[in-house]
């Protein structure tokens, strides 16, 4: 391997200086997120009350191909942009595959994932408008981290609600966001109007995402010169993520190779998105045969087994009605640790793309998980996050499937995340105290149905 390159990497002035509006190149656009009391198509300014005002014309911007990024946001990825793309030659070796795979890692970031894409973006927003403060959710809690050092960078005070079984089993991702000074509470509380409801009714309710997101919407509402950011599923996240993608694409080029298929985990959408549609642009506007595959939890099925449907995005139906493949705003996910993959529906862009067979989706069970993401920290010295290894997992099994054929596909997977933080994880599995969580067309059914 001496003479073959392993990293790839692009100067600070070849870093994308835009994002990808994947929406203005859709055929078929995705359709508009609803106002649940008039159902009438929502208008940006009827998000103004809860998100930063530029963010909720980039949600709907169907028209603008490229959004540039502000300068302030760029001066901050340079702290830690371009990513490498990285030749796993040591993951094909240990599985003695024909198949070339690549990764793009993200991990690499200050607090460990990709999530800082859009926080730093979305704190900027806030901070341009006058905004003091921000609240959010966070599921595992590096959209926590992410959004907690955000604020710190632009002079905003943050408020994180954390899902609650993910509080109790990652502290120190909670130490991380209180380091950059956010305040977090586990989620549900009863420091909000949803929070007393939800636990009022389910008293040991451990929490979920939906839950998390109407605690921090409620925050917002009700707290003056204060917006809630979200971490995933809104399209104006996917929006900043493509800085993954672009960066990718230069840097495929670099390696001389073309991605036939590109694999990402998947829980809203947001670092699917971002490694995925700027390589999609080339399939919807050049006919590129490219395989795009979602790796989400078997416990969380939304777009192997969900429904497309208008559904709200949160538990407590303070969001607007969103058309997205979904297993119900009242789904209780199991509590395994890929917390960030925890979600029941998919975002809007995705949805339409998985309806219009742009895209596929596979579930993978966790103990599965696990097993591709001890290999893989093996075959290439990186722990990877519970979330990533679901990435990992599908990667595996196309490059298996590859050497069963003997061809020399090429394939690209987001690495989304380090699991440096989430070893008590990595301990239960190795100490064979995990499980898999399987659902049947019955709990599924009873969910999509209490919509």
């Amino acid at each position: 391997m001496s003479n073959k390159q392993k990293r790839f990497f692009l100067q600070e002035n070849e870093i994308p200086t835009h994002w990808y509006n994947i929406q203005a190149d859709m055929i078929n656009k995705p359709m508009p997120p609803l106002n649940p009391k008039t159902k009438e198509p929502l208008k940006p300014e009827d998000l103004f009350p809860v998100f930063a005002e530029e963010l909720c014309r980039q949600e709907l911007n169907q028209k603008d191909t490229w959004i540039e990024i502000p300068e302030e946001v760029r001066d901050m990825y340079k702290y830690y942009r371009s990513t490498p793309l990285v030749r796993a030659y040591g993951l094909e070796k240990a599985i003695d595959t024909p198949a070339h795979i690549y990764f793009k890692n993200e991990s690499v970031s200050p607090i460990g994932s990709h999530k800082l894409n859009s926080a730093l973006a979305q704190a900027y927003y806030c901070k341009k408008e006058g905004v003091k403060n921000i609240t959010t959710e966070t599921g595992a809690g590096q959209w926590g981290a992410a959004l907690s050092y955000a604020a710190k960078v632009f002079g905003l005070e943050a408020a994180v609600y954390q899902v609650k079984i993910s509080y109790e089993q990652k502290p120190y991702r909670r130490s991380i966001m209180q380091t950059f000074g956010a305040q977090v509470t586990p989620s549900p509380s009863m420091s909000t109007r949803a929070g007393k409801d939800i636990l009022t009714k389910y008293p040991n309710h451990q929490g979920s995402l939906g839950t998390a997101i109407s605690e921090a919407i409620e925050l917002a509402r009700t707290t003056p010169n204060c917006k809630y950011t979200l971490g995933s599923v809104l399209s104006h996240v996917a929006l900043h993520q493509t800085i993954i993608g672009l960066e990718a694409e230069k840097q495929m080029e670099m390696a001389g190779e073309y991605p036939d298929i590109i694999v990402a985990c998947f829980g809203g959408g947001s670092n699917f998105g971002g490694i995925s549609f700027p390589f999609m642009r080339h399939t919807i506007l050049e006919g590129k045969k490219t395989r795009f595959i979602a790796a989400e939890p078997a416990s969380c099925p939304k777009l192997t087994r969900g429904k497309f449907i208008y559904d709200f995005g949160d538990e407590a139906g303070y969001t607007p009605l969103l058309p997205m493949y979904s297993l119900g705003h009242n789904f209780a996910p199991a509590n395994i640790h890929a917390g960030g993959l925890r979600y029941h529906g998919a975002g809007v862009i995705v949805s339409q793309l998985l309806k219009d067979k742009y895209m596929e989706a596979v579930d993978i069970q966790q103990l599965d998980s696990f097993a591709a993401g001890c290999l893989f920290a093996r075959a290439e010295g990186i722990i990877p996050a519970p979330e990533s290894c679901h990435a990992i997992a599908a990667t595996i099994n196309e490059a298996k499937r590859c050497k069963e054929t003997g061809e020399e596909k090429v394939i690209l997977f987001n690495l989304s995340g380090h699991g440096l933080i989430d070893m008590s994880a990595y301990d239960q599995y190795l100490a064979g105290d995990l499980t898999n969580h399987a659902l049947t067309d019955d709990e599924i059914e009873k969910s999509i149905e209490n919509i």
